[in-house]
Parts: C-alpha cells; structure tokens; sequence
C-alpha cells in the first residue's frame, strides 16, 4: 500500500461519527501528558517531554524564533530605558511580521492552497466566507483583523512593558552564566505554567457576562483556521496575556519572555489550523493542533485547559473525545448553548 493510500485509509477510519472527518483515536478516550498521573510512568514521561524537545518541533521552533529575536531584531536594552516611539514600533513591526507570516503562510498552505486537503483535518467544513456572526460576514477577514489590530498590539505591550521593566532593573534577571540548569529548565517549565494559567483564565472567560463582553468573539469560530487562534475581544488579550507576568517574580532572561509570548500568540495559531499535523511527503513532520481543544470550540462548555495538565479530568469538564461524552454534555448543557 502506497503511503498515501494508508493516509487515506486512517483518515477515513479514523471517525468516530459523522461529526469529524479526523479523530486520532476513534474508540479511545484522548489523553492528556502523562506527567500528571499517579502512579507516576517515568518512562511515558520521558517520552513525553523527549518528543517536544529532542525531535523537530513547535517547542524547539519558538525557541529559535525567541533567540533570533533577542540576538538580531531586540532594540538594545539601553533604549528601552524610556519609553520612545521608535524602539516601541520597532517591535510592534517585528511581531507583526511574525504574526502574518506564521498565520499568514498557514492559511495559505492549508486554506488557500489546500496542499494537504482534508488529510489529518478534524473539521470537514471550510472557513466560513458568508456569515453574519462575523465582521464584514466573513470569518477570515473577522479573524485577521481582531489578530492583527488587538493581538499584535497587545503582545506588543507586554513585551514592551517587560523590556522595560529589565531595563530598569525593576525585575530579577537571569543570565545563562548565574544557573546553567535552571536557565535551560525555565523553557521546559513555561508551558506548564502556560497550562495552568490558561485553564483558570479561560474559566473566567466563560463566566457569561464576561463571555458575552469578551470572550464569545473568539468563540464565532467553531470551525477554526489559522487566524482564528489570536482573534480575540481586546479585553481577553489582557487577560489571556497576563501569563507572562510571572517573570516579574522569577528571575529569568528577556529570552524566556520572547518564548514565553511566542507561546502565547503563534502557538495559539498552529494550535487553531484546524490540522493535528503538517505532513510532508504523505508523513507527519510537525504537530500541530490537539483534538482536545478542537472539542472545545465545538462544544464549548468543556476542556478548557490543554493537554499539558489535566485540569479538566481534575475539575470533571473533560471530554474525551467519544460519542458518549458528547450525548453526555448535550444533555448536560441543553438549552444553554448551541451545539454546532
């Protein structure tokens, strides 16, 4: 069987109704990592975190990203003394052009193009171009707008606010010459802080006069693309951003804070392609999207966290992928919310 074939073959098999065209695990429960399970698997552990940073991966990826920005596209320390247009806009472009190249060149390769089809997609539906749940009716335009307009800005904020902050010394700094082990352990730790925070907040957001303020603009994407993972209300960005704060607290390098809010903006992109992973030459090179929050946006009113920690299973808000937990939560929520 050639390998393209077999692709086929498992996307077709790979659905557990005829609510999805992909589901990674038809007949299996999703997991979340096994970091947080008792008794402890030291082994599905290692795996765990050896996939996300000893193979080619998002992880790995935003760590370059965070170390070509500090050593080549950073105004110098000494400018961000003073708040000066000029340093200030120069990160807004940089993280503008960040934003529409990540989001940009997946939308082109995944929507426009449609170089990988419906291959790995969880969504059969394509983005939405006549809505009036939208601005303007059309979701993409919807989308690039509260991205580009709020997020980047916001974004741009924090990291404004946090560079000035180093430079004045108003928060502990952390060099790799201080603590080696710690320095490179801070990037590990920053997605489990990540998934802490993000499940707390993301409960707030869906307090209903906060989601009807807020947080109901990103949830207009139920079938999600690309530029939906940063298309927010600009209050959620405040919120949804205020992640990076931590650094306030620990000490850590300006590093940590570029990987930080890459985390937080393009990771929220590769995460709402729609795709569990790009594919080149018919096999998986690069993860992109968990089913869990593809639940999510369908449903709503379940896994609010990510797959890092298991708050959800914790809180009991966890969907795992089945048929039943669906009937389970409709019933639940019947009257409350629509379920597309």
């Amino acid at each position: 069987m050639k390998a393209t074939d077999q692709i086929k073959t498992t996307t077709k098999t790979n659905q557990s109704s005829s609510e999805w065209n992909y589901h990674p695990h038809p007949g299996q429960p999703i997991q979340n990592s096994p970091v947080f399970t008792w008794p402890p698997n030291l082994v599905a552990i290692f795996k765990w975190f050896a996939k996300s940073w000893l193979t080619v991966s998002q992880h790995l990826i935003m760590v370059g990203i965070a170390a070509l920005v500090w050593f080549y596209f950073q105004p110098a320390l000494e400018r961000c003394k003073e708040f000066a247009i000029d340093w200030i806009a120069q990160i807004y472009v940089r993280n503008l052009i960040i934003m529409i190249v990540v989001a940009g060149g997946l939308h082109l390769y995944f929507y426009t193009y449609k170089k990988q089809g419906l291959e790995r997609k969880f969504d059969r539906r394509d983005l939405n171009r006549n809505h009036k749940r939208y601005d303007w009716n059309n979701q993409i335009l919807d989308n690039i707008f509260w991205t580009l307009v709020s997020g980047v800005t916001f974004w741009t904020a924090y990291e404004v606010l946090m560079m000035w902050a180093y430079a004045n010394e108003l928060i502990p700094w952390l060099s790799f010459t201080d603590n080696p082990m710690w320095f490179l352990l801070i990037f590990i730790l920053i997605p489990l802080w990540n998934s802490f925070h993000f499940y707390w907040v993301h409960r707030f957001l869906h307090w209903p006069p906060l989601f009807k303020l807020a947080h109901s603009l990103h949830h207009r994407n139920v079938n999600i693309g690309p530029w939906s993972g940063l298309s927010m209300h600009p209050i959620e960005h405040l919120i949804y951003m205020s992640s990076v704060l931590i650094h306030c607290i620990v000490a850590s390098h300006p590093i940590h804070v570029f990987f930080h809010m890459q985390w937080l903006t393009t990771a929220a992109v590769t995460s709402h392609t729609g795709y569990e992973c790009l594919l080149v030459k018919d096999k998986k090179e690069l993860h992109l999207g968990f089913f869990h929050h593809q639940l999510h946006h369908r449903y709503y009113e379940c896994n609010y966290g990510n797959v890092e920690m298991p708050w959800d299973k914790w809180f009991g808000s966890f969907h795992d992928g089945s048929p039943e937990a669906t009937q389970k939560l409709r019933e639940k929520l019947k009257g409350k919310v629509k379920l597309t």
